[in-house]
């Protein structure tokens, strides 16, 4: 069943090195596709200069589509740096502004311990979110609420053990990749040249700037281009991509930070639920989106950056931390696990989670190459504060306008259950539709009048319909099943994967013209990395199921590894 011809020629895989070889001047390479890095594209894009933008793997591959998925105000940030909490609170506001479909409302309650010091305690607890009451109208958040241990039962009865009370307080709760992907797209639609699966190999300086030169890794394909800024936005990635451009790495220090979260196929809880860890860290407990996650951990991480495992002690630890607050947790069906990098800054002989989360800009004229910054530390919440800042020392004679400027889809919110009668789908898929491309959804169903085939459901859990799927191929820069996946959610519901991934690999090798053994090259690779880091979730009778699964999967897509360029054959 294919979908080919309903796919623009300019959005498939090449099939000449031509086709792919940039030599194009630009005023600014960006390097890196992290939100970071596509705020700063769409930034100046938005004041008119000429942008590429570069990424090694995927948009949203690193820790911007791999956080707890909140742009939230950071009350734990408000000692020690309350410009941070502040920062965080006023961008907050602004990306509710500009993208109001992709955000909603998480509320927390924070549970105080009886005591012969309960009462004290949740007196200062109180005290403490009055003061942080004072950002919550710049993020358009609720006033804290103070209650007694019989409200908080009524609100959360899975909370067990003896407490004196408990404060409640919201956050905003939104995806990651789509954020990313959005602002990668506006800069798109205003000018920039986006390059994904795309690894700058090597940045050299030359008369009239620097000189980019970077390979398709999906491909082999070879683009050069030049330009006379330069912008390392890589993350945790900073240093080795300051090394490509001849810098003292001394000046580019990140101290990574490895967090991961557990996944539950469910709702588990009304609220999220703040608890304490066998070493005294924050956890949560938190509903989101159709499902539920505990995190994070933070620890060291110097292990490769491009492909980070999670472990079964990092589960334990987290499991633990959360059922003392809320036991039934041990009881809820896991369904894997998610890790990312914070590119933190660099601190000696800090405990992680007492390292700053504020942001660096650095200038690289000091070492011998005007014209080249490269971006560090920083949190999704405040990264279009950062992203100004950078785009300010490029064009400082233009304003910014990313905080007023709709991202894609973000001018209306249409009436899902409207939709679903008008394009005879489900009530639930309309609304998913909705929640990722707002305003947006009206050309993804545009397909489906078109052509009813694309109504098909790929994936059920989410769901995910093929006119989706082909949608974030054309539109979206989607060139493998990983991809779509970040960009829809598929195979990130209850199955992992294994009832959607082999078809959206069919649909994707068709799209783009590449070998069906491509797409099931692709499919192989997504489950393979799925079943990676949900096992190390699972009790010993799930994990013999998967082995069973797994043994399956590879009967029917094959044990051999295929690449997912336009040269493979057939298998």
């Amino acid at each position: 069943m294919g979908f080919r011809d309903a796919t623009p020629s300019s959005h498939r895989h090449a099939s000449d090195a031509s086709a792919r070889t940039d030599e194009a001047r630009y005023d600014v390479a960006v390097i890196g596709g992290g939100v970071n890095g596509t705020g700063t594209a769409r930034d100046l894009a938005l004041r008119g200069r000429k942008v590429v933008l570069f990424e090694r793997n995927d948009f949203a591959f690193g820790a911007s589509g791999n956080n707890s998925g909140m742009i939230h105000g950071g009350p734990r940030y408000m000692l020690k740096s309350p410009q941070v909490t502040e920062e965080s609170c006023r961008d907050s506001g602004f990306i509710q502004q500009i993208a109001p479909f992709l955000l909603f409302r998480i509320p927390f309650i924070v549970p105080v311990k009886d005591g012969p010091r309960g009462r004290m305690m949740l007196e200062l607890v109180d005290a403490y979110f009055k003061a942080y009451d004072k950002y919550q109208p710049l993020k358009r958040g609720e006033p804290h609420t103070r209650i007694d241990a019989s409200e908080m039962a009524r609100l959360e009865p899975g909370i067990v053990g003896p407490y004196v009370g408990a404060i409640t307080f919201d956050e905003w709760g939104i995806d990651g990749p789509r954020l990313c992907i959005l602002n990668a797209v506006d800069a798109e639609e205003h000018g920039a040249r986006l390059y994904n699966h795309t690894t700058v190999e090597s940045v050299a300086p030359g008369d009239d700037g620097y000189l980019i030169t970077a390979r398709d890794t999906l491909t082999g394909e070879r683009v050069r281009a030049r330009a006379a800024h330069v912008v390392n936005a890589t993350g945790a990635w900073a240093p080795v991509t300051a090394a490509l451009g001849k810098l003292p790495t001394t000046r580019v220090l990140v101290r990574p930070g490895k967090g991961i979260h557990v996944t539950y196929d469910r709702r588990v809880s009304n609220y999220a639920v703040l608890a304490e860890a066998i070493d005294g860290r924050e956890i949560f407990l938190m509903p989101w989106q159709n499902m539920s996650m505990i995190g994070t951990t933070d620890d060291d991480y110097y292990g490769d950056l491009d492909h980070v495992p999670s472990t079964s002690e990092e589960v334990r630890y987290l499991v633990q931390g959360a059922a003392r607050v809320f036991p039934s947790i041990r009881e809820a069906r896991a369904t894997g696990t998610y890790v990312g990098v914070r590119p933190t800054l660099y601190g000696f002989g800090v405990m992680e989670d007492a390292l700053s989360r504020e942001h660096a800009i650095i200038d690289h004229a000091a070492d011998g190459a005007p014209g080249m910054y490269s971006m560090i530390g920083g949190k999704l919440a405040s990264y279009r504060q950062f992203s100004q800042e950078m785009a300010d020392a490029i064009a400082p004679s233009v304003p910014c306008t990313t905080h007023e400027k709709w991202l894609p889809g973000g001018d209306r919110t249409p009436d899902a259950l409207a939709l679903a009668e008008t394009h005879a789908i489900t009530p639930v898929a309309a609304r998913r539709i909705v929640y990722r491309h707002g305003s947006r959804a009206l050309r993804v169903l545009a397909r489906v009048d078109r052509c009813p085939r694309e109504r098909e459901v790929v994936c059920a859990c989410e769901p995910v319909l093929a006119a989706e799927v082909l949608h974030v191929v054309e539109r979206e820069h989607a060139r493998t099943v990983g991809d779509v996946a970040r960009r829809t959610r598929l195979g990130m519901g209850s199955c992992g994967g294994m009832r959607c991934a082999a078809r959206c690999g069919q649909i994707v090798a068709d799209a783009l013209g590449i070998a069906p053994a491509a797409g099931r090259a692709q499919a192989r690779e997504f489950l393979e990395r799925q079943a990676e880091l949900r096992v190390v979730a699972m009790g010993p009778d799930q994990a013999r199921q998967e082995a069973l699964l797994l043994a399956q999967m590879r009967a029917t897509l094959g044990e051999a590894e295929a690449g997912t360029g336009v040269d493979e054959g057939e298998s």
